[in-house]
């Protein structure tokens, strides 16, 4: 093995060591020493839980990382949850320390919702986007029910359709088809895409 291999081998090595693979950091040492074996070989791609050990937070250092992740962004109590038992040794501790977050209002499914809603339409979503993106979030769409029911979608398609096509209202068959796929991909819903697509610019 030539020295700017093995160099690179240590550093991955050594990135694997922070996060705790001691079994890991013990076959890269006796891999330096000697060629490895089949055996040291087939170890060093093991899949086993042994070598995919946690750090296993509990307590006041569970509680600590939970704070840091919420203040780098907001997270959906599912996504909390599913992240916290990354690193932590028990996951009923887990699910209890994410209730006492939410009761507290550290963590919010209503701000998750409502930013996505904020950031989506600014993208130019529709409204089945963004209930998919709440649902992949296991965010209940009902928290926005108000807001979805209240933004003028049509209006929304309409913008999108003049920034991508042009304000006239088009007779030929194809644009109009390649029009509404436009529409619908990015999620609105069909009557709305008519009404958007035949509006104009008097209207």
């Amino acid at each position: 093995m030539s020295e700017a291999k093995f160099s690179k081998l240590l550093d991955y090595e050594t990135l694997k060591q922070q996060f705790g693979d001691a079994d890991d950091q013990a076959t890269q040492q006796n891999t330096s020493k000697q060629k490895p074996t089949f055996d040291s070989e087939e170890r060093l791609f093991d899949t086993s839980d042994d070598e995919k050990k946690k750090p296993g937070l509990t307590g006041s250092r569970l509680r600590s990382y939970a704070f840091a992740v919420l203040t780098r962004k907001e997270y959906a109590k599912a996504e909390l949850i599913e992240k916290l038992c990354l690193y932590a040794e028990d996951r009923d501790e887990v699910l209890e320390l994410v209730e006492e977050l939410s009761r507290e209002n550290y963590q919010s499914d209503q701000r998750v919702a409502e930013t996505m809603l904020s950031s989506q339409k600014r993208k130019g979503k529709g409204p089945n986007q963004i209930k998919m993106k709440l649902k992949n979030k296991k965010v209940d769409t009902a928290l926005i029910a108000e807001e979805l029911k209240e933004t003028d979608w049509v209006q929304q398609a309409y913008a999108l359709k003049v920034k991508k096509y042009g304000a006239e209202v088009t007779k030929d068959p194809k644009l109009k088809a390649k029009q509404i796929r436009f529409l619908m991909y990015r999620g609105f819903e069909m009557d709305t895409i008519i009404k958007a697509i035949n509006r104009k610019v008097e209207d």
